[in-house]
């Protein structure tokens, strides 16, 4: 790509595990987070998540890493690069129960349900996530290598 060429924006949806890995540099997912973390940068990537993330990132920390690391994360991700925290609305929880029913054979949170139905509804294809879930919903995960 030459200077002066943008290429259009891309959206990735972030989840509590690329969050939490971003946050603890003991977490072994943290390398591979802050590589795909500086190239959604360089590539404009837009990125999303949701209330219910925040949520569980914020709860996740909390039991992890304790109260003042809980803060740190919730003022991170405020202040970084996610560009809209997305309200679920009650459609999308209703999606999410139904998502929840019709794969029986996935133990698919209801936060990893909001999630799916959140990114179904606003076109998104990709993760930044460690979670096996979405990619067994068919969603792209993004990695720590030149592809998405």
């Amino acid at each position: 790509m030459s200077v002066g060429t943008a290429r259009p924006s891309r959206s990735v949806f972030v989840d509590s595990g690329a969050f939490y890995a971003l946050s603890d540099p003991k977490d072994v997912n943290h390398v591979a987070a802050r590589t795909i973390a500086a190239r959604l940068t360089q590539e404009r990537w837009r990125s999303f998540t949701t209330n219910f993330v925040v949520a569980e990132t914020h709860a996740l920390v909390l039991g992890r890493r304790g109260r003042a690391a809980a803060a740190r994360v919730l003022d991170e991700i405020d202040t970084g690069t996610t560009r809209a925290i997305i309200r679920a609305e009650e459609a999308d929880e209703r999606r999410a129960r139904a998502i929840i029913r019709q794969y029986a054979d996935k133990d698919f949170s209801l936060t990893d349900a909001i999630s799916l139905a959140v990114m179904a509804r606003l076109g998104i294809g990709h993760a930044f996530a460690f979670d096996r879930h979405f990619a067994q919903y068919g969603i792209a995960l993004l990695d720590a290598g030149t592809g998405a």
